[in-house]
């Protein structure tokens, strides 16, 4: 089981995170390495949202606790979203 991190970003947010972006891939970098974030990335066509894969719901809520991107208003919303994954990069899926 995952949890989704579902972030709609303002319109501006390609221009406003530049000065952000360090940081923030930093926090993701620090979350990743603890194996607390799994797969990150934007929606593109248009970039609207970005969604984060998180090992459980405290990850996800730590997470937007430190990300620049949201201390700095460029995400107007978030939902989290408990995620039954059952096959994919490390889990086995089983038989009913």
């Amino acid at each position: 089981m995952h949890h989704i991190l579902f972030s709609d970003v303002v319109p501006e947010y390609v221009k406003l995170r530049e000065k952000y972006r360090e940081s923030h891939l930093a926090v993701g970098t620090e979350f990743f390495k603890r194996g607390d974030l799994v797969l990150a990335g934007a929606l593109t066509d248009p970039v609207d949202q970005a969604l984060i894969v998180f090992s459980s719901r405290t990850a996800a809520e730590d997470f937007l606790k430190a990300d620049p991107y949201f201390l700095n208003g460029l995400v107007k919303s978030y939902r989290i979203r408990e995620w039954t994954t059952v096959l994919g990069m490390g889990i086995t899926p089983t038989e009913d």
